[in-house]
């Protein structure tokens, strides 16, 4: 393999390519915007800076929240307390920063848009505003909205999430996620750095009245809409059936991040699943124990078994999680009144910001927990009645 082809220079594409030219593969980025912003949250959770510390360690402006606040209708707020913070950039800034070290790797990076990727058993020929050029090997990192039809993943309507809000002028140290009646998603308030990111993401609900139900949220927070910038995305957000038909992978190409469907299907996430998938898409091309004709293969077994076996399973949870009914009442509802009372909840909830919980692995946690939790929210009820009586 001579020279690999990085379609997309966003945060998944500028680190495999990182990956692979500092392991002396020749490798070419290519992106008609580069470095760009991106209004919405944009957080790092633990486990992201963890594994590669780099990203917590530098120079580059940054917030690292330690308080989030959920709320629900009929339940109040309940205020965690995080152990290991968020990490928030620019997501310019961020995106820089890994096209720097691409680049500092030995990658060549071209701003230019990619048209077309053809390949008819040779090597791929890839046509762009700037000309063409062949590559043995094409690494999928348009994101969402990727305009090449032949490779990464294929979504209907209802495995992608909308994701809209405004860039507000305002500060605040902590994070509010807003769970609303009936809806797949939620309202943030995400910190960033000199303004706050307000939004709403959702399945299965047109623009219009999500804009209208957050704009609701921002009248009576007295977060002014008139004025700040408004952004809206398309996220990946896969259902069951869409993981089953993931195209991840192909003769001579394999897609990451965004371009994969690689995104946490609750929350959104997605920061840490673009790099982590990048690593192993490197790994698998530069792996040595396997022909170039099945590192497609290898990627995709590598992806599933480090995170994309559970963010299938996660995909199955979601409907029941936003729309789901527990004691008789609606399940972010109940979360939140658990999580005041609840030791046992908030450290799974600690674990869940930080990425340390598994989606397959919550089940069996919480059937061990439910028990004590109950107890735990009963006595709290009680002892709180008998305060009020004294």
């Amino acid at each position: 393999m001579k020279r690999v082809a990085v379609l997309g220079g966003g945060p998944a594409g500028a680190f495999a390519a990182e990956r692979l030219a500092s392991a002396g593969l020749a490798t070419v980025v290519l992106d008609e915007k580069l470095a760009w912003e991106k209004p919405c949250g944009g957080g790092l959770t633990a486990k992201a800076y963890r594994r590669y510390p780099f990203l917590l360690d530098n120079d580059l402006p940054k917030r690292l929240v330690a308080h989030t606040l959920l709320a629900a209708p009929g339940a109040g707020a309940a205020r965690l307390s995080l152990r290991e913070p968020l990490v928030v950039y620019s997501r310019l800034d961020l995106n820089r920063l890994l096209l720097e070290r691409a680049e500092r790797a030995g990658a060549r990076i071209e701003k230019t848009r990619v048209l077309e990727a053809t390949r008819s058993g040779g090597p791929w020929t890839v046509r762009t505003t700037g000309g063409t050029l062949q590559a043995d090997f094409c690494i999928v990192a348009t994101g969402a909205r990727n305009s090449l039809s032949n490779v990464g993943t294929q979504w209907r309507p209802d495995d992608a999430m909308r994701a809209l809000g405004y860039y507000v002028p305002a500060r605040q140290d902590h994070i509010d996620i807003q769970f609303l009646p009936q809806l797949e998603g939620y309202i943030w308030v995400f910190p960033r750095c000199g303004h706050v990111s307000v939004g709403i993401c959702g399945k299965g609900v047109p623009a219009q009245m999500l804009r209208a139900r957050l704009e609701a949220f921002m009248l009576e927070r007295q977060l002014p809409a008139r004025g700040a910038s408004f952004f809206s995305h398309l996220l990946p957000a896969l259902g069951a059936s869409g993981w089953r038909n993931n195209r991840l992978s192909g003769p001579g190409w394999v897609a990451v991040g965004d371009a994969g469907g690689l995104v946490d299907p609750i929350t959104g996430e997605g920061l840490y699943y673009a790099l982590r998938s990048a690593d192993l898409a490197a790994e698998a091309l530069l792996s040595e124990a396997h022909a170039p004709a099945e590192k497609p293969r290898v990627y995709r077994d590598l992806v599933m078994r480090d995170f994309a076996a559970d963010l299938a399973h996660g995909a199955a949870i979601a409907p029941r999680f936003f729309l789901g009914k527990f004691m008789s009442g609606p399940v972010p509802q109940r979360m939140v009144q658990f999580l005041r009372r609840s030791p046992c909840l908030r450290e799974l909830a600690q674990d869940l910001f930080a990425g340390a919980q598994s989606y397959l692995g919550l089940k069996s946690r919480l059937q061990r927990n439910l028990q004590g939790a109950l107890a735990e929210t009963l006595m709290s009820f009680l002892l709180g009645r008998r305060e009020t009586q004294a």
